[in-house]
Protein backbone atom coordinates (compact mmCIF):
# COMPACT_ATOMS: atom_id res chain seq x y z
CA UNK A 1 0.00 0.00 0.00
CA UNK A 2 1.09 3.57 -0.56
CA UNK A 3 0.26 6.62 1.53
CA UNK A 4 1.09 10.27 0.92
CA UNK A 5 2.45 12.08 3.97
CA UNK A 6 3.29 15.77 3.65
CA UNK A 7 4.04 15.41 -0.03
CA UNK A 8 6.06 12.18 0.20
CA UNK A 9 4.76 8.76 -0.83
CA UNK A 10 5.45 6.01 1.71
CA UNK A 11 5.28 2.30 0.97
CA UNK A 12 3.65 0.25 3.74
CA UNK A 13 3.02 -3.48 4.13
CA UNK A 14 0.54 -4.98 6.59
CA UNK A 15 0.38 -8.65 7.54
CA UNK A 16 -1.62 -10.64 10.07
CA UNK A 17 -4.00 -9.64 12.83
CA UNK A 18 -3.87 -8.91 16.51
CA UNK A 19 -1.95 -6.26 18.41
CA UNK A 20 -0.30 -3.83 15.96
CA UNK A 21 3.51 -3.80 15.82
CA UNK A 22 5.27 -1.16 13.75
CA UNK A 23 8.48 -2.43 12.13
CA UNK A 24 11.28 0.03 11.30
CA UNK A 25 14.24 -1.35 9.31
CA UNK A 26 17.88 -0.28 9.36
CA UNK A 27 19.98 1.74 6.92
CA UNK A 28 19.95 0.06 3.47
CA UNK A 29 16.97 -2.05 4.56
CA UNK A 30 13.29 -2.08 3.61
CA UNK A 31 10.06 -3.94 4.38
CA UNK A 32 11.87 -7.01 3.02
CA UNK A 33 13.98 -7.02 6.21
CA UNK A 34 10.98 -8.36 8.09
CA UNK A 35 9.61 -10.91 5.60
CA UNK A 36 11.35 -13.93 7.23
CA UNK A 37 10.00 -12.87 10.64
CA UNK A 38 6.47 -11.83 9.75
CA UNK A 39 5.52 -15.43 8.95
CA UNK A 40 6.23 -16.28 12.60
CA UNK A 41 4.36 -13.27 14.00
CA UNK A 42 1.31 -12.75 11.80
CA UNK A 43 -0.95 -15.20 13.65
CA UNK A 44 -0.55 -13.19 16.85
CA UNK A 45 0.22 -9.64 15.75
CA UNK A 46 -0.67 -7.17 13.02
CA UNK A 47 2.71 -6.41 11.46
CA UNK A 48 3.02 -2.95 9.91
CA UNK A 49 6.29 -2.53 8.00
CA UNK A 50 7.22 0.73 6.33
CA UNK A 51 9.97 1.65 3.90
CA UNK A 52 11.60 4.59 5.70
CA UNK A 53 12.15 7.77 3.66
CA UNK A 54 14.92 7.28 1.09
CA UNK A 55 14.60 3.50 1.18
CA UNK A 56 12.83 0.80 -0.81
CA UNK A 57 9.66 1.93 -2.56
CA UNK A 58 9.23 5.09 -0.48
CA UNK A 59 10.18 8.45 -2.02
CA UNK A 60 13.77 9.70 -1.90
CA UNK A 61 13.49 13.51 -1.97
CA UNK A 62 16.42 15.80 -2.79
CA UNK A 63 15.91 17.99 0.31
CA UNK A 64 18.24 16.80 3.09
CA UNK A 65 16.13 18.59 5.71
CA UNK A 66 13.20 16.32 4.81
CA UNK A 67 15.20 13.33 6.13
CA UNK A 68 15.76 14.81 9.60
CA UNK A 69 14.83 12.17 12.14
CA UNK A 70 12.25 14.46 13.80
CA UNK A 71 10.59 15.01 10.42
CA UNK A 72 10.47 11.30 9.70
CA UNK A 73 9.11 10.57 13.19
CA UNK A 74 6.32 13.03 12.43
CA UNK A 75 5.65 11.15 9.19
CA UNK A 76 5.34 7.92 11.18
CA UNK A 77 2.78 9.53 13.51
CA UNK A 78 0.76 10.72 10.52
CA UNK A 79 0.95 7.27 8.91
CA UNK A 80 -0.49 5.66 12.04
CA UNK A 81 -3.26 8.29 11.99
CA UNK A 82 -4.06 7.41 8.37
CA UNK A 83 -4.15 3.71 9.29
CA UNK A 84 -6.49 4.42 12.21
CA UNK A 85 -4.03 3.01 14.75
CA UNK A 86 -4.09 4.84 18.06
CA UNK A 87 -1.29 2.87 19.74
CA UNK A 88 1.27 0.33 18.54
CA UNK A 89 4.20 -1.69 19.73
CA UNK A 90 7.25 -0.24 17.97
CA UNK A 91 10.28 -2.31 16.90
CA UNK A 92 13.31 -0.68 15.32
CA UNK A 93 16.64 -2.12 14.15
CA UNK A 94 19.80 0.03 14.11
CA UNK A 95 18.84 3.24 12.22
CA UNK A 96 15.21 2.17 12.58
CA UNK A 97 15.84 1.83 16.31
CA UNK A 98 17.04 5.41 16.49
CA UNK A 99 13.88 6.43 14.64
CA UNK A 100 11.75 4.28 16.97
CA UNK A 101 13.32 5.92 20.03
CA UNK A 102 12.85 9.38 18.53
CA UNK A 103 9.21 8.52 17.84
CA UNK A 104 8.74 7.27 21.43
CA UNK A 105 10.30 10.44 22.88
CA UNK A 106 8.33 12.79 20.64
CA UNK A 107 5.02 10.86 20.42
CA UNK A 108 4.80 8.59 23.49
CA UNK A 109 1.01 8.53 23.24
CA UNK A 110 1.31 6.26 20.18
CA UNK A 111 3.70 3.74 21.74
CA UNK A 112 2.54 0.68 23.71
CA UNK A 113 5.98 -0.89 24.06
CA UNK A 114 9.35 -0.14 22.50
CA UNK A 115 11.82 -2.73 21.19
CA UNK A 116 15.27 -1.56 20.11
CA UNK A 117 17.62 -3.97 18.33
CA UNK A 118 21.29 -2.97 18.05
CA UNK A 119 20.52 0.70 18.41
CA UNK A 120 21.51 3.83 20.33
CA UNK A 121 20.15 7.16 21.61
CA UNK A 122 22.72 8.98 19.49
CA UNK A 123 26.04 10.57 20.47
CA UNK A 124 26.50 12.34 23.78
CA UNK A 125 28.63 15.36 22.78
CA UNK A 126 28.55 17.89 19.99
CA UNK A 127 32.21 17.10 19.28
CA UNK A 128 31.30 13.44 18.60
CA UNK A 129 28.35 14.50 16.47
CA UNK A 130 30.45 16.85 14.32
CA UNK A 131 33.01 14.11 13.70
CA UNK A 132 30.28 11.62 12.77
CA UNK A 133 28.59 14.09 10.42
CA UNK A 134 31.90 14.55 8.61
CA UNK A 135 32.31 10.76 8.29
CA UNK A 136 28.75 10.36 7.02
CA UNK A 137 29.23 13.18 4.51
CA UNK A 138 32.30 11.42 3.09
CA UNK A 139 30.32 8.19 2.81
CA UNK A 140 27.37 10.02 1.20
CA UNK A 141 29.71 11.51 -1.40
CA UNK A 142 31.19 8.06 -2.07
CA UNK A 143 27.69 6.73 -2.80
CA UNK A 144 26.93 9.62 -5.16
CA UNK A 145 30.26 9.34 -6.98
CA UNK A 146 30.61 5.55 -7.24
CA UNK A 147 27.02 4.29 -7.15
CA UNK A 148 25.03 1.94 -4.95
CA UNK A 149 26.73 -1.31 -6.05
CA UNK A 150 30.23 -0.05 -5.15
CA UNK A 151 28.91 1.25 -1.85
CA UNK A 152 27.25 -2.09 -1.00
CA UNK A 153 30.53 -3.91 -1.80
CA UNK A 154 32.19 -1.67 0.77
CA UNK A 155 29.34 -1.63 3.31
CA UNK A 156 28.90 -5.39 3.59
CA UNK A 157 32.59 -5.78 4.45
CA UNK A 158 32.79 -3.37 7.40
CA UNK A 159 33.67 -5.02 10.76
CA UNK A 160 30.15 -4.37 12.13
CA UNK A 161 28.78 -7.04 9.79
CA UNK A 162 31.60 -9.58 10.01
CA UNK A 163 29.42 -12.10 11.88
CA UNK A 164 27.04 -12.23 8.89
CA UNK A 165 29.69 -14.26 7.07
CA UNK A 166 28.55 -17.20 9.21
CA UNK A 167 25.11 -17.17 7.56
CA UNK A 168 24.23 -19.27 4.53
CA UNK A 169 25.09 -17.91 1.10
CA UNK A 170 21.38 -17.70 0.28
CA UNK A 171 20.68 -15.43 3.26
CA UNK A 172 23.70 -13.27 2.50
CA UNK A 173 22.61 -12.96 -1.14
CA UNK A 174 19.07 -11.93 -0.19
CA UNK A 175 20.49 -9.25 2.10
CA UNK A 176 22.75 -8.00 -0.69
CA UNK A 177 19.84 -7.82 -3.13
CA UNK A 178 17.80 -5.85 -0.61
CA UNK A 179 20.64 -3.34 -0.22
CA UNK A 180 21.16 -3.03 -3.99
CA UNK A 181 17.55 -1.96 -4.67
CA UNK A 182 18.13 1.52 -3.29
CA UNK A 183 18.95 4.81 -5.01
CA UNK A 184 22.13 6.79 -4.47
CA UNK A 185 20.20 9.92 -3.53
CA UNK A 186 18.07 8.06 -0.98
CA UNK A 187 21.01 6.47 0.81
CA UNK A 188 23.25 9.54 0.67
CA UNK A 189 20.57 11.86 2.01
CA UNK A 190 19.59 9.36 4.69
CA UNK A 191 23.15 9.53 5.98
CA UNK A 192 23.10 13.32 5.92
CA UNK A 193 19.65 13.77 7.45
CA UNK A 194 19.13 10.72 9.67
CA UNK A 195 22.70 9.73 10.51
CA UNK A 196 23.81 9.30 14.12
CA UNK A 197 25.64 12.63 13.96
CA UNK A 198 22.64 14.49 12.56
CA UNK A 199 20.07 13.38 15.13
CA UNK A 200 19.53 14.86 18.62
CA UNK A 201 21.04 12.97 21.54
CA UNK A 202 18.32 11.21 23.54
CA UNK A 203 20.50 10.12 26.46
CA UNK A 204 19.00 12.72 28.80
CA UNK A 205 15.47 11.75 27.73
CA UNK A 206 15.84 8.09 28.76
CA UNK A 207 15.06 8.56 32.50
CA UNK A 208 11.70 10.15 31.58
CA UNK A 209 10.71 7.42 29.12
CA UNK A 210 8.20 5.35 31.06
CA UNK A 211 7.27 3.05 28.13
CA UNK A 212 8.23 -0.63 28.66
CA UNK A 213 11.40 -0.98 26.57
CA UNK A 214 13.24 -4.11 25.45
CA UNK A 215 16.85 -3.73 24.31
CA UNK A 216 18.25 -6.58 22.21
CA UNK A 217 21.90 -6.89 21.23
CA UNK A 218 24.09 -9.66 19.86
CA UNK A 219 26.83 -10.88 22.17
CA UNK A 220 29.50 -10.42 19.48
CA UNK A 221 28.50 -6.78 18.88
CA UNK A 222 30.57 -5.29 21.70
CA UNK A 223 29.93 -1.64 20.88
CA UNK A 224 26.14 -1.88 20.82
CA UNK A 225 26.01 -4.19 23.84
CA UNK A 226 27.98 -1.56 25.75
CA UNK A 227 25.55 1.16 24.61
CA UNK A 228 22.56 -1.01 25.57
CA UNK A 229 24.05 -1.67 29.01
CA UNK A 230 24.31 2.08 29.59
CA UNK A 231 20.79 2.65 28.29
CA UNK A 232 19.13 0.04 30.51
CA UNK A 233 20.62 1.73 33.59
CA UNK A 234 18.78 4.94 32.67
CA UNK A 235 15.44 3.54 31.50
CA UNK A 236 12.80 3.30 34.28
CA UNK A 237 11.14 0.34 32.58
CA UNK A 238 13.92 -1.23 30.52
CA UNK A 239 15.02 -4.83 29.96
CA UNK A 240 18.22 -5.88 28.21
CA UNK A 241 18.64 -9.24 26.48
CA UNK A 242 22.04 -10.19 25.08
CA UNK A 243 21.71 -12.94 22.48
CA UNK A 244 24.60 -15.45 22.17
CA UNK A 245 26.15 -16.33 18.80
CA UNK A 246 24.95 -13.13 17.16
CA UNK A 247 26.44 -9.82 16.09
CA UNK A 248 24.71 -6.63 14.95
CA UNK A 249 21.91 -8.25 12.92
CA UNK A 250 20.29 -10.40 15.60
CA UNK A 251 17.05 -10.82 13.66
CA UNK A 252 18.97 -12.67 10.91
CA UNK A 253 21.69 -14.35 12.94
CA UNK A 254 19.37 -15.80 15.62
CA UNK A 255 15.97 -15.43 13.97
CA UNK A 256 13.92 -17.84 16.09
CA UNK A 257 15.28 -16.51 19.37
CA UNK A 258 14.66 -12.95 18.22
CA UNK A 259 11.11 -13.72 17.08
CA UNK A 260 10.28 -15.41 20.38
CA UNK A 261 11.64 -12.51 22.45
CA UNK A 262 9.68 -9.91 20.49
CA UNK A 263 6.42 -11.88 20.45
CA UNK A 264 6.61 -12.67 24.16
CA UNK A 265 7.35 -9.04 25.04
CA UNK A 266 4.46 -7.76 22.94
CA UNK A 267 1.86 -10.31 23.99
CA UNK A 268 2.74 -9.93 27.66
CA UNK A 269 2.51 -6.14 27.50
CA UNK A 270 6.15 -5.41 28.05
CA UNK A 271 7.13 -8.31 30.27
CA UNK A 272 9.38 -11.29 29.71
CA UNK A 273 9.46 -14.54 31.67
CA UNK A 274 11.56 -13.97 34.73
CA UNK A 275 10.66 -10.25 35.02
Amino acid sequence: MKFVVRGQTYYVEMHGKGQPILLLHGFTGSCQTWHPLVSMWEQHMQCIAIDILGHGQTDAPSSIQRYHIDMVAQDVAMLLEQLGIKKAHVLGYSMGGRLALTFAVRYPQYVQTLILESSSPGLKTEEERVKRREEDERLAQFIEQHGVASFVDRWENIPLFSSLKRLSEDVQQRLREERLQHTAIGLANSLRGMGTGAQPSWWEALPQLMIPTLLICGEDDEKFCRIASEMVQLLPNGTLITVPNAGHVVHLEQRERFCTLVQQFVLRGGLLHGD
